[in-house]
């Protein structure tokens, strides 16, 4: 599907659901797809991107950023801590902090660098033991403690089970996030991003529906 074809989409979503023009980010997610896809979209002027994986996004991103002016990248896959410091160079938005450990660690090269990139905290909405994501019982906790380290907290994220109902995670990350005070809300994906519209989505990422699907071998 072109990119004025998601736009489009998006923005009838976010009239549909009574809200300003302009206020949910499109982050078109490349991960694995082939350099003139992304290539692509770049030339038809788009330019935030979500990548899964630190050493993939450093293959790719440094010479389209040699090419390109504004990208901006977001890490929408999980960080090991032993990947924070590559991760805080090359990201402008780290979506998926979800554990103590690494906000530590993003605080301490913080404090080296004198600047962070936005984040987001990684919610597992489905408690589904095989994701990431801090547990919803345990998001105020922790939203408490990422901002006591003083890093730029942005808002919440989430990867709704499969096999569920999405409006259900929606809602849920949306209330917590009103709780906490955050603005940001990082959910829909190329299947259900217009429902994540009316539950109140910030930031939509949409892969398979821009780039067609991918292959991973």
């Amino acid at each position: 599907m072109a990119l004025s074809d998601i736009i489009a989409r998006i923005d009838a979503a976010t009239r549909a659901a009574d809200r300003p023009p302009g206020s949910v980010e499109l982050i078109a997610v490349s991960k694995v797809q082939p350099p003139d896809r992304v290539a692509a979209v770049l030339a038809d002027g788009h330019r935030i991107f979500g990548e899964n994986r630190v050493q993939e996004a450093a293959g790719r991103w440094p010479d389209f950023q040699a090419r390109y002016d504004g990208i901006t990248l977001h890490l929408i896959g999980p960080l090991q801590t032993n990947k924070a410091r590559q991760a805080v160079e090359m990201f402008d938005v780290i979506q998926t902090l979800d554990r103590p450990k690494l906000a530590t660690t993003l605080a301490r090269l913080a404090e080296e660098r004198g600047t962070s990139p936005d984040l987001f905290i990684q919610v597992n909405t489905g408690a589904e033991p095989q994701k990431a994501g801090i547990l919803p019982k345990d998001t105020d906790a922790f939203v408490a403690e990422v901002r006591r380290l003083g890093l730029p907290l942005k808002g919440l994220m989430c990867i709704p089970p499969v096999e569920e109902e999405p409006s259900l995670h929606f809602a849920l990350l949306a209330k917590l996030a009103e709780r906490n005070g955050l603005g940001g809300l990082s959910m829909g994906m190329s299947a259900d991003f217009e429902t994540a519209i009316r539950f109140g989505a910030t930031h939509v990422r949409v892969g398979s529906a821009l780039f067609g699907e991918r292959d991973y071998e």
